[in-house]
């Protein structure tokens, strides 16, 4: 059995605190993939939360300090449970603060996996590399080392989303070479992408590496199929679309459809 049909039989509860700009879309991901969303970022709660949840997400893609805290609360009980931690370092290298919140975050909870762009993992563990607002910009050097030294200094799986996505856990490396460009027209893809990891991370039993690795070739096979069926009408049709298709990939096409490259 897969992960995704393991998944949609358990519909697992994940718990995001997330940022204001996405909820809404990751709570409609969630769903249309089978998983349960659970959006809250109360201080007075989200200790209480890790109880009931299967998997966690922390995305500081807006940021301030009842946020952080939020975070640091939720991740400390997420920890003790034992549960899958996702993080999204949205927008570290962007401003001094985010870099090191992000980098605080990294040190005070295990991380189960690190998802973000190039530049955002870079500046996470103190590497250069340009960003433009929340968006990776230009940089040299290469990324699947870059992935692999960030997995080995955070003791945790590595996921840089680009062109093609690199996933490590230092050691291990696969490339996905699935999705499609207009996924980076769409605000919130990537956001919600961390809660899918964080979803199928919760039926992984033990297979870490396997399980996020098919959730990005399955999240990615989902935005091209929508890609296709919207090649005229643009990203408003294509989200829509990319919610539908969310609901509708089998593991059937994720296997047939997958572009998985691994690398020792």
């Amino acid at each position: 059995m897969t992960f995704l049909q393991k998944l949609r039989n358990k519909n697992p509860l994940v718990h995001n605190i997330t940022n204001t700009v996405v909820t809404n879309f990751t709570a409609n991901g969630l769903l249309a993939l089978g998983a349960s969303p659970f959006m809250t970022d109360g201080i007075e709660e989200v200790a209480d939360v890790a109880s009931i949840a299967d998997a966690v997400l922390f995305n500081m893609g807006t940021l301030n300090e009842s946020i952080v805290n939020s975070i640091l609360i939720a991740g400390k009980s997420s920890n003790e449970r034992n549960l899958p931690i996702v993080f999204d370092p949205v927008g570290a290298g962007a401003t001094s603060y985010r870099t090191v919140i992000a980098q605080l975050i990294t040190q005070e909870i295990k991380l189960t996996v690190l998802r973000g762009n190039v530049a955002e993992v870079a500046h996470v563990i103190g590497e250069s590399w340009s960003i433009k607002g929340v968006d990776a910009g230009t940089g040299e050097g290469n990324v699947i080392q870059l992935a692999q030294k960030a997995a080995q200094m955070l003791d945790c799986i590595v996921v840089i989303t680009g062109a093609d996505d690199v996933i490590t856990d230092g050691q291990t490396t696969y490339i996905v070479s699935n999705g499609h460009p207009i996924m980076t027209k769409v605000t919130g893809c990537g956001c919600l992408l961390g809660s899918v990891i964080a979803a199928f991370l919760s039926v992984s039993e033990q297979q870490i590496i396997e399980s996020v690795t098919e959730a990005v070739a399955f999240y990615s096979i989902a935005a091209e199929i929508a890609a296709e069926k919207t090649v005229a009408q643009g990203p408003g049709s294509f989200q829509i679309e990319f919610l539908n298709q969310l609901a509708l990939v089998t593991p059937d096409v994720v296997q047939q459809r997958s572009n998985i490259q691994k690398i020792h």
